[in-house]
């Protein structure tokens, strides 16, 4: 703890330095960006979510049913709870979750205590919530630690004052004991795959006052009444969660200590603010909220999952085994959608945070004998691809971030998972590894969907396997392998189209290609989307397509393209429609993978490109509002994209140390690096029309080509853009 004051310290007079005396960073967080969302249309599919960074739980209210993924919509007119969440999307949904709700009326289940509400009368920062609820008049208000909380509930002049407490039905249990002024409950409640038995979430609320039992509707909801309240009266109650066990729960409700709710908050403002803080940026109000809210985002996932037990010592209950282990622990990713730009940004400014979340990767290894590529909290079977590869070696390749002992550990988990498949769940491993160790390539014809996106992601993942091998030095018989294999992605390259396409076990592309199929060969996507999925080598992409200008003319077609989908037996999931009225043609930027395509114009002859679209992307695909994304936000992701692309640079291939350069979105950027570095990222007159940059240099040194390397950013010094209205470089 005082650690983390100093640290907290450090930054408040960082901040108040690069910001001035108003450096609370966290005014300019919008929690309610991308809430506006509904299992058919997604404009963020985020939640108000009100904690600490990467804290074991968040909070927020709860408008949708008991079950529904969608835990809160914008446009919804009731609350039904205010909720203990850890759910890092809807279509994954939550665990462990469970809801306490003060009333007024005789009321018990969800339909029936559900309240009207407006947003006029409710208040999200990152550390905060507050909520006036009609039905009830009463207003609850919470704030929260990494693995507790407080609320305070105030109730009008009322002879029935209660509150509910619902654990979600047969998956929980809630157990009240009157007359310790304590309740305590656990829920079980999963809904992505199964977890093993024991599994579940304990969590204990202490009141500040006495109640009597009145009720419920079985074991897993309980309603108490407290005695009859004056307007204003105010019942406070202490709330803590364990995954270990009650006793552990109690424990954690340390974190309160006395429990001085203003206290409470403002250290949630300042740890907020120290993350936020790292990246200072100056510039029009709008511009400063998309940025801060998309920062947050970053922030929230993976969830920490690891305690500290009676003797201060960190443990965990490893969701996959059940166990409880030493050490830290993090769930509630999906590397599909992270590798791409949030694990780099984290490298990038938050390498002691991604140091704890790589050694909770190692534990999960050791102690499941797997990687997960989707965590939630368990090993969940979802989405493609072993991109655990990604998120490892960018890491264990970032100084600082991995001791040479966990590196070594990591490698050896990823040869493992290059080389097996998870039983009953191929999302872990690589489904149809043996064929694509043996072929070049998954074919499409033996039963394993999505067989051409698998390939394009395992050739990457083999690259990663690679440069993490060689810089532990292993032998080069070992290393070429993976190298061999990284180059597998023009296994399933079609030069008579010049796009990648499925291919069958006797090397036949299919026949009856489709451009615009989604969910045959490519997953959430076709293969516009998917051509492009060669992070590790562009400059091969491009001599395959015929040269530079061949490249840039397909990247051009993306944007003129119309908006045409097929495919997925003719359903029309969300990301299609999502993409069809963006009007950005084929440029699908509400889901993950063709996100990094615009920053490919750098390996042409047309850079600037990158930056006009870049900028649009900025300008017209976020918004500072409940419908500010694009499509799905997931677990930081698109965030990230955002974050990176205003600082005028976006890492197309993780892992290689290099980003490619883009259009700075403010004047001036201020990032407190590693150590006592402090990088500036200026460019002076930057605008929507000045978007083009005529000169880049880096400490003083034209920067010669379109990328930067972190070695030298991490150094701190000013990477200074000379911008236009005018394309390209030069005089």
């Amino acid at each position: 703890m005082e650690r983390l004051l100093i640290a907290a310290a450090v930054a408040a007079v960082w901040r108040a330095a690069v910001f001035g005396a108003d450096s609370d960073l966290t005014r300019h967080v919008l929690p309610l960006m991308g809430s506006d969302s509904t299992f058919e249309f997604s404009t963020g599919n985020t939640y108000p979510a009100v904690g600490r960074p990467n804290g074991m739980h968040l909070w927020t209210l709860q408008t949708g049913k008991n079950g529904n993924g969608w835990i809160y919509g914008y446009r919804d007119q009731k609350i039904r709870g205010i909720r203990q969440t850890h759910s890092p999307s809807p279509w994954i949904n939550d665990h462990g979750a469970w809801s306490f709700m003060p009333l007024t009326r005789d009321a018990v289940g969800e339909e029936q205590r559900a309240s009207w509400f407006t947003h006029k009368a409710e208040t999200f920062e990152p550390q905060r919530l507050k909520i006036y609820l009609a039905d009830d008049d009463t207003t609850v208000e919470l704030t929260a630690t990494e693995r507790a909380a407080i609320a305070r509930v105030v109730y009008p002049a009322t002879d029935t004052p209660y509150l509910v407490v619902d654990a979600f039905g047969k998956d929980g249990r809630v157990e009240v004991d009157a007359a310790a002024r304590r309740i305590r409950g656990e829920s079980a409640f999963f809904r992505m795959g199964r977890l093993p038995q024991g599994f579940a979430n304990r969590f204990v609320l202490e009141f500040d006052r006495d109640f009597a039992v009145a009720g419920g509707e079985g074991t897993s909801i309980a309603r108490i009444k407290f005695a009859p309240t004056r307007r204003g009266e105010t019942v406070t109650v202490r709330i803590a969660s364990s995954y270990i066990s009650f006793e552990q729960a109690e424990r954690n409700l340390g974190e309160l200590g006395d429990g001085d709710f203003g206290r409470i908050v403002e250290e949630g403002r300042a740890a907020w603010n120290e993350r936020l803080g790292r990246i200072g940026v100056e510039g029009a109000l709008d511009d400063m909220r998309k940025f801060y809210t998309c920062l947050y985002r970053t922030q929230l996932f993976p969830l920490a999952l690891h305690e500290f037990g009676a003797d201060g010592e960190t443990v965990h209950r490893n969701p996959e085994t059940g166990r409880v282990e030493k050490g830290v622990y993090y769930a509630g990713t999906g590397f599909w959608d992270t590798f791409r730009a949030l694990f780099p940004l984290l490298n990038f400014a938050y390498p002691d945070v991604n140091a704890k979340m790589t050694e909770g990767l190692r534990n999960c290894w050791l102690e499941c004998g797997w990687l997960p590529e989707w965590s939630a909290p368990g090993i969940v079977n979802c989405m493609i691809g072993n991109n655990s590869a990604s998120v490892v070696a960018d890491a264990c390749l970032t100084p600082g971030v991995a001791s040479r002992e966990t590196a070594e550990e990591l490698y050896r988990a990823l040869l493992h998972g290059a080389n097996a498949v998870k039983e009953g769940n191929k999302s872990c491993g690589r489904d149809g590894w043996e064929l694509y160790n043996r072929l070049g390539y998954v074919p499409r014809d033996v039963k394993i969907r999505y067989s051409a996106a698998r390939t394009l992601e395992y050739a990457y993942d083999d690259w990663c396997i690679w440069r993490l091998g060689v810089a532990l030095g292993r032998p080069k018989d070992e290393t070429d392998v993976y190298l061999r294999r990284s180059g597998n992605w023009r296994n399933v390259f079609d030069p008579s189209r010049g796009m990648m396409c499925g291919r069958a076990s006797d090397g036949t592309f299919d026949a009856n290609f489709d451009q615009f199929e989604w969910g045959a060969d490519f997953i959430e996507g076709c293969s516009w989307h998917y051509t492009w999925s060669v992070f590790h080598d562009v400059g091969g992409l491009a001599e395959a397509m015929g040269g530079k200008a061949v490249l840039a003319k397909k990247l051009d077609e993306v944007f003129v393209l119309p908006p045409v989908f097929r495919g997925y037996g003719g359903r029309v999931i969300h990301e299609m429609r999502e993409m069809q009225v963006a009007d950005f043609g084929q440029y699908a930027h509400g889901n993950q993978p063709i996100q990094h395509m615009i920053y490919l114009y750098d390996w042409t002859d047309e850079p600037w490109k990158a930056q006009h679209w870049a900028r649009e992307a900025m300008d017209r695909l976020y918004r500072p509002s409940p419908d500010g994304y694009c499509g799905d936000e997931d677990n930081g992701q698109t965030s990230a994209w955002f974050v990176w692309s205003a600082l005028g640079m976006y890492p197309v291939c993780p892992a290689s140390g290099e980003y490619a350069l883009g259009s700075p979105l403010f004047e001036r950027t201020v990032v407190r690096m590693p150590g006592d570095a402090t990088l500036v990222v200026s460019a002076p007159g930057v605008s929507a029309a000045r978007r083009y940059a005529r000169r880049v240099t880096l400490a003083g040194r034209a920067v010669n080509g379109n990328f930067v390397k972190f070695a030298d950013l991490r150094k701190g010094g000013e990477l200074a853009f000379e911008m236009s209205d005018r394309c390209g470089r030069g005089d």
